[in-house]
């Protein structure tokens, strides 16, 4: 383990986040509020922090290795989540613990977009917007952005793409150097959130919300500016903007690359994935309605259709935005979304959950053992989008299944014994192991009711999502560290 290299790196990148924590004194200033006081002093906090873990390291040269890559990872989600907290200390209003200024930052960086905050509208907004900017920043990885500069500071970036990046299938690159890779990524998501941002303007946000919610519509964050979330807003064209960002953000980013590179559309249309992502939330979005429709639970068609498809594009994106809430949706809707949210989005893309990969991959593979109940010498292959799957990413997927499910399970029972109801309990750590935010129950609307060691389980529930398990349980094995 190359303890020097890792201290360099974590110095160098809290160097960086430190700059991220300047926008919102400028918002502060503008809007003439008294919290930019909190964010300088939690500028030159980050970056002192920074330059002491950098400056004694600064001369070290080497290449991270792979457990090195890990180790990085993690450090810097605790540290980045750690450093994040402190302008909600900082701030006079609102007043929050270290427990509740902790679990806001790593939600946000994590994009889970569970908050413990009660009245979001009355803070000051260089807060609303440093909230909402956590999740743009953490939606794609600020691992990535890290990757895309390294190079010029002497470090390799490749061993952090693979422990970052989401999915079964780590060692795609869309071009063949790690540096470009990481460069394309950002540009696509740059772009798609300046196009969200123009959309929710013209659709009638302030340019203020219009701003702060394309950073978390993008990043599949759920984070408002506003306590009602989306249902501050009236307007029609803000839902649909919302739904079809959504959808996108959901989607693997290498497509969007891909398609935008040939300007060729047929790369969606092909992809097995996207065809099951969107076929899925089609058909659940279909059920709900009739459900609903069955209940009178809107007044009129309009608001039905409209509150239904955006609920259920928002829960299974697991981005978090409600309109009308659906927690309070009649008989088994609400567990039907919560469940549709551990799917998820796409592999590659912001979204949280298994991922639908995984998820076609588990029913190919269960749909394989059947045929062999009837013929049992027969050699048949997995295949996606034509292609056999290696035996390798298969074993892979079952793994992930099963301690994704053990962990499920394991924290849920932790978190009923911090004296949360087993209804919010189970629907919490799901909805913080799948990165979504609201769940059912007491955390319906927002987890200020939860213990402080519930809340402590929680986000290490979100970062344990983040990192889809294995980047984070890995270094609790004893093979780790030998060597």
């Amino acid at each position: 383990m190359q303890l020097a290299l890792i201290q360099r790196v974590v110095g160098i990148l809290l160097v960086l986040f430190s700059s991220a924590l300047l926008p919102p004194v400028a918002i502060s200033l503008w809007y003439g509020d008294e919290a930019h006081v909190a964010f300088v002093g939690a500028y030159f906090f980050s970056l002192l922090c920074g330059l002491l873990l950098w400056l004694p390291v600064m001369k070290v040269q080497a290449e991270l290795r792979i457990r090195d890559g890990f180790l990085v990872v993690v450090l810097f989600w605790t540290v980045l989540a750690t450093v994040g907290a402190v302008p909600f200390l900082f701030s006079e209003f609102p007043e929050m613990s270290v427990t509740d200024a902790f679990f806001e930052s790593m939600s946000g960086l994590t994009t889970t977009g569970a908050t413990v905050i009660v009245g979001i509208d009355g803070i000051p907004e260089s807060l609303r917007f440093y909230r909402q900017m956590l999740q743009w920043l953490g939606g794609m990885g600020i691992i990535v952005l890290a990757v895309a500069v390294m190079p010029m500071l002497g470090i390799g970036g490749m061993q952090l793409f693979r422990a970052e990046t989401p999915g079964p299938i780590k060692d795609n690159k869309l071009t063949p150097r790690i540096t470009e890779t990481a460069k394309a990524l950002w540009y696509i998501y740059l772009g798609l959130t300046i196009l969200c941002a123009v959309a929710y303007w013209a659709a009638g946000m302030s340019p203020f919300d219009a701003v702060s919610h394309s950073f978390s519509t993008v990043a599949i964050g759920g984070f408002s500016t506003h306590d009602q979330s989306m249902g501050y807003f009236e307007q029609p064209a803000v839902h649909i903007v919302a739904m079809v960002f959504m959808l996108l953000a959901g989607m693997n980013f290498a497509l969007h690359f891909l398609t935008i590179r040939s300007g060729n559309i047929r790369h969606y249309l092909r992809d097995t994935e996207v065809r099951v992502y969107l076929g899925l939330i089609l058909v659940i979005g279909v059920l709900c309605l009739l459900v609903l429709m069955s209940f009178r639970s809107y007044p009129d068609l309009g608001s039905l259709v409209r509150h239904g498809l955006f609920q259920v594009i928002s829960i299974g994106t697991t981005t978090g935005f409600t309109t009308s809430g659906f927690a309070w949706w009649p008989v088994f809707l609400p567990v039907l979304l919560v469940l549709l949210a551990c799917v998820g989005g796409c592999a590659g893309s912001t979204a949280g959950g298994m991922k639908v990969i995984r998820a076609v991959l588990l029913y190919k593979q269960g749909h394989r053992e059947f045929q062999r109940l009837v013929h049992p010498h027969a050699l048949m292959s997995v295949k996606i989008s034509g292609r056999p799957v290696q035996k390798d990413i298969i074993d892979a997927v079952w793994a992930f299944f099963s301690v994704y499910t053990a962990c499920y399970l394991m924290l849920s029972l932790a978190v009923t014994a911090t004296g949360l109801d087993l209804v919010s309990a189970f629907s919490a750590v799901a909805s913080c192991i799948n990165n979504l935010g609201p769940g059912l129950g007491e955390v319906a609307e927002n987890y200020a009711a939860v213990s402080d060691a519930g809340k402590w389980l929680l986000a290490a529930t979100m970062l344990l999502g983040r990192l889809e398990l294995f980047t984070l349980l890995v270094l609790f094995t004893p093979t780790f560290w030998r060597g």
